[in-house]
C-alpha cells in the first residue's frame, strides 16, 4: 500500500506572477446563508433577510449580503493561495458589479500579479493575487486583489520542529 500525503497548498516559492488558479470548489447560496450571516454580523438592512420587503425592490428578491461574497470568493481561494498563510495584509480596489442571489452558484479564480521576499520576516514572501468571484451565468459577482504573507517551504507550523 502506498500513502499519499494530501495537498499542503502552496508556498511562497511556488507563486509565480501570471499563473492562474481555476479555484476547485463553488457554492450554491441558501436563503438560510444569507439570513444567518446578516444577523450574525448585525446587518440591519432587511433587503438581505425580509422576503416581503425584497420583493418590493427592483430586485423583487433578497440580495445576498455582500460581506458574504466577499467572504464566500475569499474562502474558495485557500486551497491555493493561502493554505500557508500568515497574514492577510490587505484586500484593494473590491468591486461588486452584479448582484447574487439565493440559489446562485459562485465560483472563482485568481491570477498571481506579484511575488516578493519580506524585507523584515525571512520566512516570509508577500503575494498579491486578483480574484473574480462568478456565478452560473459567468456574470462576475466580486472582483479585488488580495496580498499575503505567505511561509517560506520548510517554515511555519507545519514544518519539522516548528
Amino acid at each position: 500500500m502506498t500513502v499519499h500525503t494530501g495537498w499542503q497548498g502552496r508556498f511562497y516559492e511556488d507563486f509565480v506572477v501570471g499563473d492562474v488558479y481555476e479555484h476547485p470548489l463553488g457554492r450554491t447560496v441558501t436563503t438560510t446563508d444569507n439570513i444567518w450571516f446578516t444577523l450574525l454580523t448585525q446587518n440591519t438592512a432587511p433587503l438581505h433577510f425580509d422576503h416581503e420587503y425584497a420583493k418590493r425592490t427592483e430586485f423583487g428578491k433578497p440580495l445576498v449580503n455582500s460581506a458574504f461574497t466577499l467572504s464566500l470568493v475569499t474562502g474558495q481561494t485557500v486551497t491555493d493561495v493561502s493554505q500557508n498563510v500568515f497574514a492577510n495584509l490587505s484586500w484593494d480596489g473590491i468591486t461588486l458589479p452584479n448582484p447574487v442571489f439565493e440559489g446562485d452558484t459562485i465560483h472563482s479564480r485568481s491570477s498571481v500579479e506579484a511575488v516578493r521576499e519580506s524585507k523584515s520576516r525571512p520566512t516570509l514572501g508577500l503575494v498579491t493575487v486578483r480574484t473574480t468571484g462568478f456565478k452560473q451565468t459567468g456574470e462576475t459577482v466580486v472582483e479585488f486583489t488580495r496580498t499575503l504573507l505567505v511561509y517560506k517551504r520548510g517554515h511555519g507550523p507545519r514544518a519539522e520542529g516548528a
